[in-house]
């Protein structure tokens, strides 16, 4: 299949980049690795990706509840850990799609389930109540602070993904070509002798957020006409507008025909993925399930993640089948 071939070459693409680092000589203990700087404290890359999971008998008595939000990525994260687990011999309850971050957390916090994949921006300002304007822009430092807010709730944030779903600006790539005149970073648009007859859609929060279009005129000072639209590529594809918020793993970015307007300026606050888990759960499974976790994480790049997303959401596959593809594709399973 087309999109097992992508998927394979994205997977192995990262694993070699990690290969590289490791040969150059990179700081392990500084978190490196990929391209958001990898995730602190684990193994190096290119021990973690591709390992065969083995099932282990002595972990046939220990159990799981892995949770996760309501959306496609969410759904192939709670399968891809879930599975993984699964894998090396532990018993795993899914409790898939509880809802918002709010539901989610209030479950976790409750023990309703032991753990689910949460992106640090997210659990900062919506759990912590930092602000978004002190969210840390280093992808590191935000998920150290998210791990200390955690650990006072006896929740453990394991080390973040690689990739990270956060906000962009995109186009197409035709009106890129003719509309923005080639601009490909948010700075060159905002010169524009047309900037600000520009028109770009947001979901109607967005409006008032500064990290959304108050951060466009604050940070870049660019004031586009906005258009208040709840889809993300339908109001460029329908000419509703020129350019549109989206998310850097959306299963779209993959079609060839839109483009990416950079964050020169890192306006978008990071959104990592991290495993949270209740303390007791994780002593539970130990090093070896923790292990687990880590290892299937770490071939998930932005690409790849992206991958994962069509597969949902324009392919039609069902999560669990899209996660079961990549442990194998992989090589996590067989």
């Amino acid at each position: 299949m087309k999109a097992s071939t992508r998927l394979i070459l994205a997977a192995l693409a990262a694993l070699m980049l990690a290969l590289g680092a490791t040969a150059c000589g990179s700081d392990d203990e500084s978190g490196g690795g990929g391209d958001g700087g990898g995730s602190a404290s684990t193994e190096p890359a290119a021990d973690a990706g591709g390992k065969l999971i083995e099932k282990d008998p002595a972990n046939a008595g220990k159990s799981i509840t892995v949770g996760s939000k309501n959306f496609d990525e969410q759904f192939i994260l709670g399968e891809i850990y879930s599975q993984a687990l699964e894998a090396a011999g532990f018993k795993v309850d899914k409790k898939l799609n509880l809802g918002s971050e709010q539901i989610a957390y209030k479950a976790l916090k409750s023990g309703q389930v032991d753990a689910y994949p949460e992106y640090t921006g997210t659990s900062l300002t919506s759990f912590f109540d930092v602000k978004i304007d002190d969210v840390p822009k280093d992808p590191d430092e935000a998920y150290e602070l998210a791990k200390k807010e955690y650990a006072q709730q006896d929740i453990t944030a394991l080390p973040r993904t690689q990739f990270e779903n956060t906000y962009r600006i995109a186009t197409t790539k035709d009106k890129q070509k003719e509309l923005l005149k080639g601009a490909t970073t948010l700075s060159e648009v905002a010169k524009l002798p047309n900037a600000g007859e520009l028109r770009i859609a947001g979901f109607p929060e967005c409006r008032q957020r500064t990290d959304c279009l108050l951060g466009l005129k604050n940070v870049y000072s660019f004031t586009p006409e906005f258009v208040s639209d709840e889809g993300k590529y339908e109001p460029i594809d329908k000419d509703r507008s020129d350019l549109g918020f989206v998310f850097s793993t959306d299963g779209e970015l993959t079609t060839g025909k839109y483009a990416i307007v950079e964050d020169d300026k890192s306006l978008f606050p990071p959104y990592n993925i991290s495993f949270g888990i209740r303390n007791d759960a994780l002593e539970k499974i130990g090093p070896k399930g923790e292990e687990v976790i880590l290892a299937v994480q770490e071939p998930l790049t932005e690409e790849v993640m992206q991958e994962l997303n069509s597969r949902a959401s324009i392919d039609k596959e069902e999560p669990a089948a899209v996660a079961e593809a990549y442990l194998r594709e992989s090589g996590f399973i067989e």
